[in-house]
């Protein structure tokens, strides 16, 4: 399950070691942690990574196949948490050890830069072969973040970019060897740790005022 910590005016965010899915619990826990690095005071910058090979396989689809009625609140809930990462008050950074898949590749997205295992996983959205029609908030986060066609081939074929070719496609800013993706991360979060507070929000809100209120519409 997802864990908070702090490394100095760094917030790290660890969502677990294994898959990572979207569970409905785990949700919770992020939205906690949320909660938590939003209400804080002075600088601060926030990390969000994973202890093993993923860092999410996003939507827990056995949940979902097993609980069709009530899909609709779920990608709803799911979609907030993306505003909210994607509105957050301070410098955000994901640091992906390995696989991002489908929502949780999203949620890399959702964040303000992104560091990546040179050597291993994929940042991936499978949702065309998976017959899962992305919604609109989702699509349009796709696609405020990544260049046309990069979000283009992306969506429509559901590539798999390793960490070099999604560093060349500015899907992440930067692939690093297995050992410094952490520190990579927090030292970049920490450089930008005095933009936290209300100007930023506001220039997040203006920026992304579209896809906030996409990713919005249902909850």
């Amino acid at each position: 399950m997802p864990v908070l910590s702090r490394d100095g005016d760094v917030f790290v965010l660890d969502l677990g070691d294994g898959e990572n899915r979207f569970t409905l619990d785990w949700l919770t826990e992020v939205e906690a942690a949320l909660d938590q690095v939003t209400a804080a005071e002075g600088p601060r910058a926030l990390v969000t990574t994973a202890g093993g090979r993923f860092f999410s396989n996003g939507l827990d689809l056995d949940w979902l196949l097993a609980h069709p009625e009530e899909g609709q609140g779920y990608s709803a809930r799911i979609e907030v948490v993306l505003a909210r990462v994607l509105e957050a008050p301070l410098f955000t950074v994901a640091a992906l050890p390995g696989h991002a898949f489908g929502g949780g590749a999203m949620l890399a997205l959702a964040h303000d830069s992104r560091v990546m295992r040179a050597d291993r996983g994929f940042w991936c959205l499978p949702e065309a072969a998976l017959g899962l029609p992305f919604q609109p908030g989702m699509a349009a986060l796709i696609q405020a973040r990544l260049a046309p066609q990069v979000a283009h081939e992306a969506m429509v074929t559901g590539r798999r970019y390793g960490g070099e070719e999604a560093a060349a496609a500015a899907i992440v800013d930067a692939a690093v060897p297995e050992d410094a993706v952490r520190a990579t991360a927090v030292e970049l979060a920490a450089a930008r740790a005095d933009l936290a507070g209300p100007t930023l929000a506001a220039i997040k809100t203006t920026m992304y005022g579209p896809v906030l209120a996409a990713l919005r519409a249902r909850a």
